[in-house]
């Protein structure tokens, strides 16, 4: 299952875009499950499970990364001395945030639709007004 949806798009645009004119995608076709879920949940908690999904596609990453690099011994000026493997380690956390922020492997979108979903299905229901 791949999910097509760029949640930046929603955090940064939410303002300026009504929320049903935004048609989020899932597998290249439009999701309607996912918007009236978004209609549902607030504002604030479509920002935060947009940053926990990107910060848990980046811890993804990093691990994937870091298993990636684990048996590269270095040359020229750093060799393979202690502090190599340390600066390494910043480097595939750097390279994993960069990745995420940048779209990623697709992690992000499925955590977003799962946080957002769950969310929504919490959500008490408006009231509804008398006629």
């Amino acid at each position: 299952m791949q999910l097509q949806i760029d949640s930046s798009l929603i955090a940064s645009a939410y303002r300026s875009i009504p929320r049903k004119a935004m048609m989020p995608m899932l597998n290249g076709r439009p999701d309607p499950q996912l918007q009236q879920a978004l209609e549902k949940v607030s504002p604030q908690a479509i920002q935060k499970a947009t940053t926990t999904s990107q910060d848990f596609e980046a811890m993804f990453l990093n691990s994937m990364f870091s298993q990636m690099t684990s048996g590269l011994k270095g040359e020229g000026p750093f060799g393979d001395t202690p502090g190599t493997g340390v600066w390494r380690s910043m480097l595939t956390e750097q390279y994993s945030k960069s990745f995420a922020k940048a779209g990623g492997v697709g992690v992000s979108d499925a955590v977003f639709r799962a946080l957002i979903m769950q969310q929504a299905s919490e959500a008490k229901p408006a009231p509804k007004e008398a006629a």
